[in-house]
């Protein structure tokens, strides 16, 4: 059986801002042959998927290792697919990033805004131009954050869009969470533990910071660039 290549729409590259590339499609590997079924998909899906819940609202202790494990998972497992935004106060505190760091690399995977308000302004303004220019191939977009008092934003973002886009939320998540302890175990509502792992293993910031550092190809220890001289 041949492989059929699945359409790329084309739309403006807007690095620095918008981190965005084109993702590869190949048809199914499963479907109903018998009945000609062949529905697009994303390349790949790893072990670990951090899409399986669009909308994963995350609690306990194990909490933000599980949103480190989620992230990593994306990132290592599905480089060319998918654009992790993470705001920087999340990113901070989930791999230990300074303010310096990772401002000036070409990193496509990986986009990270001042803050969450920034960082789901640009995913409302990806989703509008991506539905301007009709059926498009962009990358799959994951966010990681604290939810803060933007639910109800992420919430309408994800529903209307829940094909592209999944968020990973800690914090004050109002809808459904799935509970995480020190060793990993998760306890979480039906809907959502029949779509996760029972236990997750853990992963420390130093260790997600490195691993950060080796999926975009950077040396975790490189110096930091020179601070910006402010004039008055």
């Amino acid at each position: 059986m041949l492989l059929s290549a699945a359409a790329m729409g084309g739309y403006p590259f807007r690095r620095r801002i918008y981190a965005l590339a084109g993702a590869a499609l190949l048809p199914p590997p499963g479907g109903d042959p018998l009945n000609g079924e062949r529905t697009a998909h994303f390349t790949y899906r790893p072990a670990i998927d951090p899409f399986a819940i669009p909308l994963l609202g995350l609690s306990g202790p194990g909490a933000p290792a599980t949103a480190r494990i989620l992230t990593l998972s994306a990132l290592e497992e599905c480089t060319d697919t998918t654009l992790v935004v993470i705001p920087r106060p999340d990113a901070t505190a989930l791999f230990g990033l300074t303010e310096d760091e990772l401002l000036e690399d070409c990193i496509e995977p990986l986009f990270i805004p001042g803050n969450l308000d920034a960082a789901l302004a640009y995913l409302e303004t990806e989703l509008a131009i991506r539905k301007g220019n009709g059926p498009t191939c962009g990358r799959r977009l994951l966010l990681a954050a604290d939810c803060e008092e933007e639910a109800d934003r992420i919430t309408e973002l994800v529903t209307r869009h829940p094909t592209q886009i999944s968020a990973v939320l800690l914090g004050d998540w109002p809808g459904d969470k799935a509970t995480v302890d020190d060793d990993g175990l998760l306890t979480a509502p039906p809907a959502l533990a029949c779509k996760l792992p029972i236990r997750l293993p853990a992963v420390s910031r130093t260790e997600a910071r490195d691993r950060l550092f080796n999926v975009l190809g950077l040396k975790p220890n490189r110096p930091r660039p020179p601070k910006r001289s402010r004039t008055s």
